[in-house]
């Protein structure tokens, strides 16, 4: 397990496009999300302890925003090949299990996590209404221990947006396990 820190992409990138396709049997566009005043992307996976670790959280934001539109939209684009613990099947296995309440769908060719500069997972962006990026970073402060959270970095974040704010400048970058890239 190798860790590794987001990049810290420019504030304002645009979100980039997709077409995966998701735990649901559909596939998914950017487009589908167009009506939400917020869309949260999250590179993740089924094997990463770091997400495994903060995935109820997740849960819990998406059904906690869900009223004051927000989505989240969980993005796998680890090598299924190398790592079949993150297969859609798997991927399918562990929305029921967890019953995870935001679309969850799979970057196969990984062009959508390179597009996004994408580098670990967990890997968080937050996109306002006009999808320019306003926050990456981490989900709060500790992710081995849910009771000890001090500061919830993501939830400040949503709130501000969505109070019209400007969000805080200081983002502290996301850390996880690297993405699985395929070997050329």
């Amino acid at each position: 397990m190798a860790l590794v820190h987001s990049t810290m992409v420019p504030l304002g990138k645009p979100a980039a496009d997709f077409h995966l396709p998701g735990t649901d049997g559909n596939t998914h566009a950017l487009d589908d999300f167009k009506d939400w005043k917020i869309l949260v992307v999250v590179f993740m996976c089924n094997h990463c302890p770091y997400v495994k670790a903060v995935l109820q959280r997740l849960i819990d934001l998406q059904n906690d925003y869900k009223d004051k539109g927000v989505q989240l939209v969980g993005i796998n684009s680890n090598d299924v090949s190398r790592y079949p613990d993150d297969s859609m099947e798997n991927m399918v296995q562990l929305v029921r299990e967890k019953n995870i309440s935001f679309p969850y769908l799979l970057d196969e060719t990984q062009e959508v996590a390179k597009a996004y500069d994408a580098v670990c997972t967990p890997d968080i962006f937050v996109y306002g209404e006009n999808r320019a990026l306003l926050y990456r970073g981490r989900v709060d402060d500790n992710w081995q221990e849910p009771d000890k959270v001090e500061s919830r970095d993501l939830r400040r974040a949503l709130d501000l947006i969505l109070d019209g704010k400007e969000v805080f400048a200081d983002h502290i970058p996301s850390m996880g396990c690297s993405i699985k890239w395929k070997q050329e």
